[in-house]
């Protein structure tokens, strides 16, 4: 097992105060607003594993349901002894399930939240001993540098959850376009993307009945805090989700319960009761609209599939 390249926030360092730049100047826009790469420390991580397992939480069960369907469709199309990049991999459960599809020579699981990667990476290589895993710890939001260790050809690029529906649109083109670049001539994409549908049926996944996503979303202020030093207190924050039809996206917030002030070393930002913090974007696509985003950025001789509901897609493609 390789060791994990982390993105630690301990220390005063060019790559820390950038971050901390990132997240102050989130907090004093007009519309304050957190990124949601901030849900992702060890807390965060196992609270979306929870979310996987609950009722209202389609996106999962249907994802996983698709690529059991088509596993023998995926081999044909994919091939094996691939370079397994796995973005957001989380606990790995999802990459691990193809490994006897795919077959990878080497397995790329990359993810913000290290010290969860680590954890995950240590159960899974004991149980591929004689897979080499390369598991990094960073952010590949904004760019992705791919260290010389990962092998370069016949690159497959793994993007399941719906997890691109946090980009608005020309974000996720420039972010595929970087997939495409990084990957080389021979790659190729497996990706998963949530569907429009029912309002109902959205919003209740976003804002479940046992309230783990409003911990889930929560939580992303106790991450700020370790970051930033400042003193949110969680419990003057309440979770909204909402539909936005105009713009095609659920989105999650963070509401004052109450008048507040959060201070932080170098600045501060009052809240009004009723103020909200945007820390969420989910994008929901047709089917068209997500292969005319896959052509633009580069990538063709597309396979989909979704399932009986129609709820959710899950696209192979290849550089073109």
């Amino acid at each position: 097992m390789g060791s994990i390249v982390e993105v630690r926030a301990s220390g005063e360092t060019s790559e820390l105060r950038a971050i901390r730049m990132e997240i102050a100047s989130g907090l004093l826009r007009n519309q304050a607003d957190i990124s949601p790469k901030y849900f992702y420390n060890v807390l965060g991580s196992k609270l979306f594993e929870a979310i996987c397992e609950l009722d209202e939480y389609y996106l999962t069960r249907c994802e996983a349901a698709i690529f059991e369907q088509v596993k023998p469709e995926l081999g044909e199309k994919a091939g094996k002894a691939v370079t397994l990049i796995d973005l957001g991999a989380g606990n790995c459960e999802k990459a691990s399930r193809l490994f006897d599809v795919l077959q990878p020579r080497q397995y790329v699981p990359i993810d913000i939240s290290a010290a969860f990667l680590h954890d995950a990476v240590s159960a899974l290589q004991a149980q591929y001993p004689a897979l080499p895993i390369l598991p990094l710890g960073l952010d590949f939001s904004e760019h992705l540098a791919l260290p010389a260790q990962v092998q370069q050809n016949r690159r497959l690029f793994f993007y399941p959850g719906s997890s691109l529906g946090n980009f608005a649109p020309l974000q996720a083109l420039q972010f595929l376009r970087r997939l495409r670049h990084a990957g080389g001539p021979d790659a190729a994409l497996l990706i998963g993307i949530d569907l429009v549908k029912n309002v109902k049926r959205l919003e209740a996944a976003y804002d479940d009945s046992l309230g783990v996503t409003a911990a889930f979303n929560r939580n992303i202020l106790s991450h700020v805090n370790a970051i930033l030093g400042s003193n949110f207190n969680v419990q003057d924050w309440r979770h909204i989700a909402l539909f936005n039809a105009e713009q095609s996206r659920i989105e999650m917030h963070l509401e004052a319960r109450n008048a507040v002030t959060v201070r932080w070393p170098g600045g501060a930002r009052a809240f009004a009761a009723e103020d909200r913090i945007h820390t969420e974007n989910s994008y929901k696509y047709t089917e068209q609209r997500f292969l005319d985003l896959l052509r633009e950025a580069g990538f063709g001789k597309t396979a989909c599939w979704t399932d009986e509901e129609n709820l959710f897609l899950v696209c192979h493609a290849k550089a073109i």
